[in-house]
């Protein structure tokens, strides 16, 4: 069952009533947090890069480096290291590798937001990370049907097995959403930025946003660690997961064994499977008792989907994260004038000649005058 309704800009956004089991327990999911969330905590941008081939229709662009950089110029860096492998380990004539290779050449030198290579088009792309609060200022925490393995997995590399965030993804703005994904898409279409906190050229650029790029797609939720002291406000505590569970595994890494090292409480040299859980269980160390509360949010972390846990007055919580692109006539919204760039444009792999040879050498004698 669906219907159209005209979004910004005249585009029709259609929508799909639920019918499955599945895909009806997260539109009730998504009431539920409707209505207990009042107000939206915005993070700021995050960039990536997305791609579009004469096979995506003038509408469709997939996602070839994930939307989760915090600067521009580090999404510009992936597209460099995607290019140059593609050079690599795919081109199959020196026609293809050169055209691959120019590309590369441009990104290790300018500042490049869009170029177009063997017919398909790159563009950094900007979008909007939000979290859900509710009334007491709360941030969101994993919804009971958003996605979660089996059987979870806690074993040493488990990270690289996980799935990646933005993995093939699509972006369609004609993509059929349920009637809650819509109001939402269709209420943030009026986002910008207010207050004094933020510089003019900031809020220029934001409310000039919503006229050139009217319309939003919503992005997959993402999942992030955030951290609070006291009553302190919400502070970031790492980057974006696929899964909530991906998030628990990184914060079981982080109370486990990063921070202890970082407190001085476990040697920098010691064994990579030497941990707070391992010295507490042991009992061989002076500094089992300031080790056991990182002991114990670890084991916590493991039972059922547990997401906030609490060492030494800091509160760490698995927090459910949005994305949203702003979309105009010509697609996703790029880089403002007003974002900032942390590093300039550089060269990040030896040189590959057009025969597909990679010169070593020089690249170290580079380094090592630099």
């Amino acid at each position: 069952m669906s219907g159209q309704r005209v979004g910004p800009g005249g585009w029709p956004v259609v929508v799909r009533v639920p019918v499955e089991p599945v895909e009806a327990a997260m539109e009730a999911d998504a009431l539920d947090a409707a209505a207990r969330n009042s107000a939206l905590a915005v993070r700021g941008p995050l960039f990536g890069v997305a791609a579009q081939g004469v096979e995506d229709d003038g509408r469709r662009w997939r996602v070839v480096v994930e939307v989760a950089h915090g600067c521009p110029q580090e999404a510009r860096d992936g597209l460099n290291s995607l290019l140059w492998f593609r050079a690599k380990d795919e081109a199959k004539t020196t026609e293809e590798r050169r055209a691959l290779l120019a590309a590369v050449a441009r990104l290790e030198s300018e500042v490049v937001d869009e170029l177009t290579v063997l017919d398909t088009r790159y563009r950094v792309v900007r979008a909007e990370e939000y979290a859900g609060l509710d009334e007491h200022g709360d941030i969101e925490k994993p919804r009971p049907t958003d996605p979660e393995p089996p059987a979870p997995d806690w074993s040493p590399g488990a990270g690289a097995r996980s799935p990646r965030i933005d993995d093939g993804l699509v972006l369609d703005p004609d993509a059929p959403l349920s009637p809650l994904q819509a109001a939402e898409r269709l209420s943030l279409r009026p986002l910008v930025y207010t207050g004094s906190r933020f510089p003019d050229p900031v809020l220029r650029d934001s409310a000039r946003a919503v006229e050139t790029h009217p319309d939003v797609l919503l992005m997959p939720t993402a999942f992030a660690i955030v951290e609070r002291s006291g009553s302190g406000p919400w502070t970031p505590g790492s980057g974006l997961q696929a899964t909530a569970h991906d998030a628990r595994r990184v914060l079981s890494f982080a109370l486990t064994w990063m921070e202890p090292r970082t407190r001085g409480l476990i040697p920098y040299d010691a064994a990579r499977d030497v941990d707070a859980t391992t010295v507490v269980a042991a009992n061989t160390s002076p500094a089992v008792k300031e080790l056991a509360p990182f002991a114990r949010a670890g084991e916590r972390l493991r039972e059922g989907r547990c997401n906030e846990v609490e060492v030494n007055g800091t509160v760490s919580r698995i927090a459910r994260t949005r994305r949203l692109l702003r979309w105009g006539p010509d697609g996703p919204e790029g880089p403002r004038p007003s974002d900032i760039n942390t590093h300039a444009p550089e060269a990040l792999h030896p040189r590959l000649d057009e025969g597909g040879t990679v010169h070593f050498e020089e690249h170290a004698e580079d380094e090592a005058t630099s």
